[in-house]
C-alpha cells in the first residue's frame, strides 16, 4: 500500500517540466505557460535537485530527455492529463450553468457587454462570463465554452459558426458633423478634418487602417488636417462617439450605433473584406444547450445586413 503521506513535488515543477519535455524547449514552454525562459529552466533544476537526477541533457540549442527524464515525462504527462479531466469534471458539475465566452476587448466592450442584459432576460439561468482578451487561447485548457473571432474567409476552422461579413466605413458623430467648419462630404474632404487612427503595435489586424480605405476611394496620398492616434480599438470608436474626429469604423461593431442615431456613416461606401466573425465551440461545449443558446442569441442580435445597408 502507497503511504499517502509521501510528499511529492510542487506542481508548478512538474507542469514546467511537462512543458519542456513535450515541447524540448524552455523557450516555447514559457511561452505556452505564460512566464519567463529562465522561470522554466529553474523549475526544471528545482525539479532535478527534489528528484536527485538529471531529466534533460542540455545540448547547444537544444534539449534532450535523459533515461530519468523519458521516464519520469511519461508518469508526468499521464498524471497531468488525469487531473485537469477531474478538475474540468468538478467545475462542469458544480457550474452546469456557466458559460464563459472569450472574444477581444474590443468586441466585449463596443458590443457585446452593452446587449448582455437582452441575453440574461431571455435566459436567466444562465450565468455569462466574459474572458476579453486579445490573444488566441487554449479553449479546452482555459476552460472557455465559446470564442468569438474574427478569421480570415478560407481559414474557417471545422466546425465555425459564421455571424457577419466585415466591412469598412468612416463614422462621425452627430455632434462632430455639426460643429465641423469644412464639407464632409467625399472622401477627398478627409483633408481638413482630424483622422482618428488605431496603433496596432504588434500588427495583430493590418487590415484595421485607414491605408485600404483610402486607396480604395482613390484618395491614397491623402493626408488629413491632424491625427489623434489610439492605442485600442474602442478607445478610437469611444474618441469618436465624443465628437473628437472621424474614425474608421467596423460596422460587425458599429451597425448598432449608427441605427441609434449615435454615429453617421459617411460618404456611402463601405469597404467589403474578405473576412468575417465567427463563433467557435469547444469541443467539449459544442452540444451544451447553454452555448447553442448563445451562439443562437449572437446570431439573431448581429445579423448580416441587408444588401446596399
Amino acid at each position: 500500500m502507497q503511504n499517502p503521506n509521501r510528499p511529492l513535488p510542487p506542481l508548478d515543477l512538474v507542469r514546467g517540466f511537462e512543458a519542456a519535455a513535450r515541447r524540448l524547449s524552455f523557450t516555447l514552454a514559457a511561452e505556452e505557460l505564460f512566464v519567463t525562459q529562465s522561470a522554466v529552466s529553474r523549475q526544471v533544476q528545482a525539479l532535478e535537485d527534489y528528484l536527485g537526477v538529471k531529466l534533460f541533457e542540455r545540448r547547444h540549442r537544444a534539449l534532450a530527455l535523459t533515461e530519468a527524464g523519458q521516464a519520469y515525462f511519461r508518469a508526468a504527462s499521464a498524471a497531468l492529463a488525469e487531473l485537469r479531466a477531474a478538475t474540468q469534471r468538478v467545475r462542469e458539475a458544480t457550474r452546469a450553468h456557466v458559460l464563459t465566452v472569450t472574444c477581444t476587448v474590443s468586441f466585449a466592450s463596443i458590443w457585446l457587454v452593452p446587449r448582455l442584459g437582452r441575453f440574461r432576460q431571455a435566459h436567466p439561468g444562465i450565468d455569462v462570463r466574459i474572458a476579453a482578451t486579445h490573444e488566441v487561447v487554449d479553449m479546452e485548457r482555459e476552460g472557455v465554452d465559446l470564442a468569438i473571432r474574427d478569421i480570415p474567409s478560407g481559414k474557417e476552422p471545422p466546425g465555425a459558426i459564421r455571424l457577419v461579413g466585415e466591412r469598412m466605413c468612416p463614422v462621425a458623430s452627430p455632434a462632430y458633423l455639426a460643429e465641423a467648419k469644412a464639407p464632409l462630404s467625399k472622401p477627398a474632404d478627409l483633408r481638413r478634418h482630424a483622422m482618428l487612427v488605431f496603433h496596432d503595435s504588434q500588427g495583430r489586424w493590418p487590415w484595421l487602417t485607414w491605408a485600404a480605405w483610402l486607396e480604395a476611394n482613390g484618395v491614397a496620398d491623402l493626408v488629413p488636417a491632424s491625427t489623434l492616434t489610439y492605442g485600442q480599438y474602442d478607445q478610437v470608436l469611444n474618441a469618436a462617439l465624443h465628437g473628437q474626429g472621424v474614425a474608421l469604423g467596423r460596422m460587425s461593431l458599429v451597425a448598432g450605433l449608427i441605427r441609434e442615431g449615435r454615429l453617421v456613416a459617411l460618404f456611402g461606401k463601405r469597404l467589403q473584406l474578405p473576412r468575417a466573425l465567427h463563433a467557435l465551440y469547444a469541443p467539449r461545449s459544442a452540444t451544451r444547450p447553454e452555448a447553442q443558446a448563445f451562439v443562437a442569441w449572437l446570431k439573431a442580435e448581429i445579423g448580416e445586413p441587408r444588401k446596399g445597408s
